[in-house]
């Protein structure tokens, strides 16, 4: 495979033949080549079902996607950010690392395990991101809604799931205006409790 990858440059032709006539080698190279870091290796790369869809990919393997997520702690430029009230910013790889582990060990204070669910009732906002990620990071599933969600749209989605944390903002910004969630937020905490 390592001579396929080498031709990608030279004949793109090569690379899509070899893919097609030697799929387990070619995805199982694309997961080397993106260094994807497996807690539990694979037993197998492909096992082919009825279609396509019904493949059983990368089988016995285990990941956490936070962890592949958070590899850089450099200065490069993890999120970039331009908010609806013209705060704009960003947060390095480095920084979002801090954040995350913060995060996470505080979760982990509230006792949060792995298989936990985790949610969250806030916009589209670096703070969101981070606690999904610090979620993840500990093996809790993590499930949102965006606060323009009706209170029954919430419900509907969180009481099935009856997340043990629920992260909320105050507030967000629709079309210039603020839009305060106080009390949206203590309804759904009335109803979720």
């Amino acid at each position: 495979w390592i001579n396929a990858i080498e031709s990608i440059e030279k004949n793109y032709d090569v690379l899509y033949d070899w893919s097609i006539s030697n799929s387990e080698d070619f995805w199982e190279s694309i997961a080397i080549f993106s260094e994807i870091k497996f807690s539990k290796k694979y037993d197998s790369i492909m096992k082919s079902g009825d279609s396509f869809i019904d493949c059983d990919w990368f089988g016995g393997a285990k990941l956490n996607f936070a962890e592949n997520l958070l590899r850089y702690r450099d200065d490069g430029v993890a999120i970039e950010y331009f908010c609806e009230n013209k705060i704009k910013g960003s947060i390095t790889y480095s920084q979002l690392f801090k954040k995350v582990k913060s995060c996470s060990f505080y979760l982990k204070s509230l006792g949060v395990k792995e298989g936990d669910v985790v949610a969250g009732f806030m916009p589209n906002i670096p703070e969101t991101i981070i606690a999904m990620l610090a979620s993840s990071s500990i093996g809790a599933t993590w499930s949102s809604c965006s606060p323009d969600f009706g209170i029954n749209g919430v419900l509907d989605r969180f009481a099935q799931i009856n997340p043990k944390i629920l992260f909320v903002s105050d507030g967000y910004f629709y079309k210039g205006k603020k839009i305060k969630l106080s009390s949206k937020v203590n309804s759904i905490k009335s109803k979720l409790t």
